[in-house]
Formats: C-alpha cells, structure tokens, sequence
C-alpha cells in the first residue's frame, strides 16, 4: 500500500494528470474535511425538507413517471433500495478496474460539492472501495446516457450495499464477501442517497476519457512515425515550413508541423535527395499534409478534453439541493443528459479514425514501388517470390474500413425510456465505450505503419535518418528483425502495436508535444 500514489481530491480541481493517474493505477483517495462539511450541510438540508411533509422529487416520491406517487417517511429507505435493485439490469463484460476506479472518484467529486444531500457514509463507502481496490462488477451495456448512467452506477452502488459481485485482485467474489475481508460496513441508503449514487454522467464521461488519453496517445506516436514515414520515402520537408502555417493559424496544424520539422531535422536521407532528378513535383497528401489533416485532430481531441474535464468535475445528479431565502428547497433540472459527453466522444470517434486513415495511405504508399521513392515493391526483395507487405496493407485498409463505420456519430441517435417521460436521450456511454476498440484498430494500424517504414529506412542503408527518428527505429528493431523474405508476420504486427499503445516511441520527445495541449 505504501507504494500506491496518494491524492486528497478538492472538489471541482480533478486535473488530467490526475485523472490519468486514476485511470492507469490505484490510488489512496482522501478527502479534505471541508468537502465533509460541504456534505454535512447538504444532508442536513435534506432531513428539512423531508420534515416540511411535501412532496420533494427523487426523496419522498416515486422515479421517473412516478414522480407524482407520494413515498410515506417509513418507506424512504426501502424506496432507495428498490430503486437500486431494480434498476441493476446491466449486461455485457465488466468494465476495467482503470475505467470503473475513475467512475468512483468522479461521483466522490461530484457529491463532494454538497448540493446531493447524502450523508457522508455514502462518500466513504465509495473511498472504502476505492482505497481497498474493490472494483464493482459493472456490465458494460445498459445506459442510454440519461437521465445519467442509471444501470451501470447501480450495480456501483449494490457493492456498497454488499449485494451483487466485486473484483479483488482480477478475481470475481461476493461483494458482502469482500467488504467483510476489508473491515468495510455495508451501506443502508436513506433518502434521496441512492438517486444521487445512480443520476450522474460518470460512466460515459470515464470511458471518453479513456478514449480521450488513448486518442493523444495514438496521435503523438502517429506524428513520430509519419515523420519516419516520409524519410522512408524521401519526401520533401518544404510543407512543414513554418511560413506555410502560420499564415493559417490553427493551432493543432502550426504544433504538428513544426514537430514534423524537428523529428526530420538532420536527416542524412532527408538531405540526399536535394540535388536529386525526382520528377515529383509535390509529395501525396498522407506525406505532405499532416499537418493539417492531424493538426485539425489535435484540435478536436483539445475540444473533446475541455468539454470532458469540466465534465469530469460536474454535479450531474438531480434533483439539486439549494439555499434559498425560506431555506433549503430541491430543484429539478437535467445535469444527468450526457449530451456534452455524446458530442466530445463523437468528436474524439472522428479523430481516432482519421489518424489511423492517414497512416494507412502511407503504409499504401510505402508498398508502391510507384510512390515510394526508390524502395521495392511492397518493402521486400525479390518480390514476387516474396509477397512482403502486400498483406498487412490488406490488413490496414480493413481496420480503416471499420473505424470509418464505427465512427458515424451515436449523439445524433435517441430512442424514448421510462414511459416518454425520458423522451430525448444521449446515447453517450455507446459513444464513449466504441472509443476503445477504435483505438485499437488505429493502433493497428500505425504499427503496420512503424513496421513498413522501419523498412523503408532499412533500405537507404549508409544514410543516417534523423536523431530523434533513429531512437523510433532502434526501439522497433529492439522487437521486430528486419523483413529480408516472407514469414510469419502477425506476430511482428503485435509487437509493433504494442509500441504504439504503450507510448515507447514518444518517451523520448516529451518537450517536443508540450504546447500541443490547452488543458494540462
């Protein structure tokens, strides 16, 4: 335990460094104690309202259509767990521990603010959780993204409740069970604690976020490669000139750029075709515009992490609890559409997919004996007897294929709940989940992509590429041997993905990306 990072969470201040460090490891959570005020003060706002015998949405009523049935105070308890069993009807793999410790603390956040009127067990039980590293079996499958994550965060809260089924150590076990090993109390919800726990956007708005931090990955390493990619086939350095760009603006296009220039800078390879007879005259668009088509990704993917960190600190929960002249008062609203998230995943689905387009028209590129700029046919000698990478472009461009339908947008979808009442929703938490295998296949991609250019570089043997570009190429060759004839290639498709996904190839040029960012 001792080796686990440590964070004291300060309502609406979750960064994405810490968001990240959630998401990639456990951490020991605490909160500051004037969070527990800010909850004391909201909890107690609740009991008042509940003495004035009115009628109060979501505390002594019924849910959704239901709104307008009476819960007498004797039944406010039972009302609260009904509400959760009944709404635990998920279905689908669990979720990740990464994606469901992030919903965790995103909900700590959110009741933190004191305006949800639980009481403070309600927080330290999902602390108790957190901090042991219990992650609630949550089925992936059964949100539509409003009003909030209804089932998902259910079966969250039946752990609490020490009902349904808990991961400790990748292993499936009784939540009661696992409470009970880690001196941890069982919860009993009282009123209005179980439609704060269940109303919320915390679900889709971790799994953007994972798309979001996978989106960045899967961008920076992109750029290294495409850089790779245009030394492999002696392509011009003159469109990443940075007069070119900034009579432009755009930010994402002007940083891409110019880390293009930097990552080529000093090419031997680079500089031996300025005297050539090369009878083109422009390079194709996947070489010379980067930095546009990827510039214009960065700056969606900067648009989709603004919307999600402010996301990321929301109270997205109703009804709310305020102070008004005549005291407390709960107040109806809509925080729990996911509407802003549908939209940043949908966004961050577009990117994701056109960074792993243009590297598969590189990798076409690279294989065209026409285009290539000297290197055999399909990046192996004696073609023909050798098909090469003939293949694994086939593999590419399917992948492309599939992310481009993948990624036709899941905000512009509704389908009607609850009897109309829930009549317009945001279908975030599909948005957000698709995210993932997307990366997937543009990580795919860009290793088909590392493996044809690491070629392609093997080829112009006697000249040097540049720095930064020959630490890319040493870090492939550390996994995957030179392609001299045809063997089993899949394995080196792997191999090479893994670098794109495990962010080996960026490491080294950390300094080069640290303005691509507005949000930190």
């Amino acid at each position: 335990m001792n080796n686990i990072k440590q964070l004291t969470l300060h309502p609406r201040q979750l960064s994405f460094k810490m968001l990240r460090d959630i998401y990639d490891q456990p951490v020991i959570l605490t909160l500051p104690e004037s969070a527990y005020e800010a909850i004391d003060a909201s909890h107690e706002d609740v009991r008042t309202i509940i003495a004035r015998d009115k009628s109060a949405y979501g505390i002594n009523t019924g849910f959704g259509l239901l709104a307008k049935t009476r819960i007498s105070d004797d039944q406010l308890e039972l009302l609260q767990r009904n509400l959760i069993v009944s709404h635990s009807v998920g279905t689908g793999e669990a979720l990740p521990a990464g994606i469901v410790r992030l919903i965790m603390v995103m909900k700590v956040a959110s009741l933190a603010q004191g305006v949800s009127g639980v009481r403070r067990e309600v927080v330290d039980s999902l602390l108790g959780l957190i901090n042991n590293q219990i992650t609630p079996n949550i089925p992936a499958k059964g949100s539509v993204g409003a009003s909030g994550d209804l089932a998902p965060l259910s079966h969250m809260t039946l752990a609490m409740m020490g009902e349904g089924d808990v991961f400790v150590a990748g292993k499936k076990v009784p939540a009661a069970d696992a409470l009970a090993q880690h001196g941890l109390k069982t919860i009993t919800l009282a009123a209005k604690e179980g439609l704060a726990l269940i109303n919320g956007t915390q679900v889709s708005t971790a799994l953007a976020l994972r798309g979001y931090f996978l989106a960045r990955d899967l961008l920076e390493t992109a750029t290294i490669v495409g850089s790779l990619s245009i030394d492999a086939a002696k392509g011009s350095d003159s469109p990443f000139d940075a007069r070119i760009h900034e009579v432009r603006g755009h930010h994402g296009q002007i940083e891409i750029a110019k880390a293009h220039r930097q990552l080529i800078k000093g090419s031997a390879i680079r500089a031996s075709h300025d005297g050539e007879q090369d009878d083109r005259v422009q390079d194709p668009y996947c070489l010379r515009c980067q930095p546009q088509v990827m510039g214009a990704c960065l700056d969606i993917i900067n648009q989709a992490g603004k919307t999600l960190l402010i996301e990321s600190n929301a109270v997205t929960d109703n009804p709310l609890i305020f102070n008004n002249e005549d005291g407390p008062v709960a107040i109806s609203g809509g925080n729990f559409h996911a509407e802003p998230v549908a939209f940043a995943a949908d966004i961050l689905a577009l990117a994701i997919a056109e960074i792993g387009s243009m590297s598969e028209r590189r990798v076409a590129l690279l294989i065209d004996a026409t285009l290539s700029g000297g290197l055999p046919p399909f990046l192996v000698d004696n073609a023909g007897v050798n098909s090469g990478f003939m293949i694994a472009h086939v593999t590419a461009a399917a992948l492309a294929s599939e992310n481009k339908s993948i990624a036709h947008p899941g905000s512009v979808d509704s389908i009607p709940t609850s009897a109309n009442q829930e009549d317009h929703v945001s279908m975030a938490t599909y948005c957000a989940r698709r995210l993932y295998e997307m990366a997937q296949n543009t990580a795919t991609i860009i290793g088909i992509e590392l493996l044809a250019a690491g070629q392609g570089i093997d080829f112009h043997r006697g000249l040097d590429t540049s720095e930064p570009l020959t630490v890319a190429h040493q870090k492939l060759r550390e996994k995957v041997t030179f392609y001299d004839k045809d063997r089993y290639l899949a394995p080196d498709i792997e191999a090479a993905k893994q670098l794109v996904l495990d962010g080996t190839l960026a490491e080294h040029w950390q300094s080069l990306r640290s303005d691509w960012y507005e949000s930190k």
